[in-house]
């Protein structure tokens, strides 16, 4: 199945994701991983536990469809220079992944984490880097208008939710890196590519609303 209407979108995801209030990450054992971006055979790789994280997918109502938040980041950065992202970051210490997803919305972009109507969390998406992120689907005002952080965001756009959630624009994308044949997704749109963790959360998000009983 795919997008229908953005009603349907929200009726999906508040029957089928986690309350944006729990802590699913209690749930979760103390895994580790290989950090497999780095050059070479993948041997003696370092271990580190998986940290948590949270991210926005942050909704703006746009009549027929919603738009769906994304920062850029500058190419200024040491880390993911340019690369496309949602709003979001590694959780402070006795923060919930709530408060996290909110907080770093409020600084990335300018939107004040009152406004925010947070209405499902799907479930934590360990990435290879070593960070178990939970993203949090929420509805933003209408009026809102982005304050980037310059620091850290280089333009802030909407891409249309419909295309995000149509399978047909889930393209899969291989890359040999660190010794390996590694998959990825994508979702061009527009000059834009969301791609890696960030497409592969969205695709995560779409299959647990559209392909899951």
């Amino acid at each position: 199945m795919s997008f229908v209407d953005k009603q349907d979108f929200l009726n999906r995801a508040q029957s089928k994701l986690a309350n944006p209030y729990d802590e699913l990450f209690a749930n979760l054992e103390p895994l580790e991983t290989e950090t497999p971006f780095v050059p070479g055979d993948g041997s003696g790789l370092p271990i580190r536990k998986l940290r948590p994280a949270a991210v926005l997918f942050g909704l703006i109502d746009r009549g027929e469809d919603f738009g769906v938040v994304f920062t850029q980041r500058p190419q200024t950065m040491k880390a993911h220079a340019g690369q496309i992202a949602l709003p979001g970051g590694k959780l402070e210490q006795e923060e919930s992944v709530a408060q996290a997803a909110v907080r770093e919305a409020e600084e990335e972009i300018g939107i004040p984490r009152d406004q925010v109507e947070l209405i499902g969390q799907a479930e934590p998406y360990r990435t290879l880097s070593g960070f178990c992120v939970s993203l949090m689907v929420g509805v933003l005002p209408n009026d809102f208008v982005p304050k980037p952080c310059e620091h850290e965001v280089d333009d802030v756009f909407e891409t249309p939710l419909s295309f995000l959630m149509r399978p047909e624009n889930h393209q899969v994308h291989e890359v040999e890196w660190g010794g390996a044949l590694r998959r990825y997704y994508a979702m061009p749109h527009n000059n834009r590519n969301i791609w890696g963790v960030t497409a592969g959360m969205i695709k995560s998000l779409y299959d647990r609303l559209y392909d899951s009983p």
